[in-house]
């Protein structure tokens, strides 16, 4: 009896270490070139506010570690301008910029309570 309890509570760990060591805790991710570990994982290894995770179907996808969404929005805001953008105004999820009479609709949106995900069409750099 105590070699099954103590098989059934191996089990238990080993799954339990696969679930922590993959993040499956985490929600699904709206992006299909990347997994949870791998977001975490550039998150924890660079120093900036916001970071690239991934160019997929026209957009480019960028998360900020932030509990606050005026604080990421601002975070969001700040490398729009930096790239020649003029903002206009918020609407919901979405932030409205504009450049030289083109129009530019970046989206926000809380993955958890710590991270906000931020989807821009891949013309932005221009």
């Amino acid at each position: 009896m105590k070699k099954w309890l103590f098989a059934i509570g191996l089990i238990i760990l080993l799954l339990g270490a696969i679930v922590f060591y993959n993040k499956l805790y985490y929600p699904t991710l709206p992006m299909e070139s990347i997994n949870k570990k791998e977001v975490i994982e550039k998150l924890n290894d660079s120093n900036e506010q916001i970071v690239k995770l991934s160019d997929e179907n026209g957009y480019e996808w960028y998360i900020i570690s932030e509990r606050n969404t005026n604080v990421a929005d601002e975070i969001t805001k700040k490398m729009a301008i930096q790239h020649g953008w003029i903002f206009k105004r918020k609407d919901g999820s979405g932030l409205f910029f504009d450049k030289q009479g083109k129009i530019l609709i970046v989206t926000t949106q809380k993955w958890t309570t710590d991270y906000t995900l931020v989807k821009i069409p891949s013309h932005f750099n221009y």
